[in-house]
């Protein structure tokens, strides 16, 4: 079917999941929360830390998977608040650089293990 993505750069998924999977030219990254690969636990802090390790936790998937930065097509914001749409918008900008591509973003009742953001990708070659 796909060839799995998995990197202890990024946390292991929660469920029966995987962190990335690769078809087809295509890789279909999870959503990715605040947790710290090291420890297992949800980062401290506001909303702007959890962004930031939501962001690292990505980009090291898709680097495992191969991809460059700019093969990022298509990603989905999941916020707790859209109150928090700024602050998870100026961190996304920075971690992608110029890069832009397509995004959906989206308020939600409630995240896995509460968490305030979860953000996910599609990666083309």
């Amino acid at each position: 079917m796909g060839e799995i993505i998995s990197t202890s750069e990024a946390p292991a998924a929660i469920g029966p999941y995987s962190q990335a999977i690769r078809a087809g030219g295509m890789t279909f990254v999870s959503g990715q929360i605040a947790i710290d690969p090291m420890s297992g636990q949800v980062v401290d802090g506001d909303v702007a830390a959890q962004a930031r390790r939501v962001m690292h936790n990505l980009l090291a998937i898709v680097k495992a998977a191969g991809h460059e930065v700019e093969e990022i097509c298509r990603c989905t914001i999941f916020l707790k608040s859209m109150d928090d749409f700024q602050v998870v918008n100026a961190i996304y900008a920075e971690a992608l650089g110029a890069h832009r591509p397509a995004r959906a973003t989206v308020e939600v009742s409630r995240l896995p293990k509460d968490v305030l953001v979860e953000i996910d990708a599609i990666c083309v070659r």
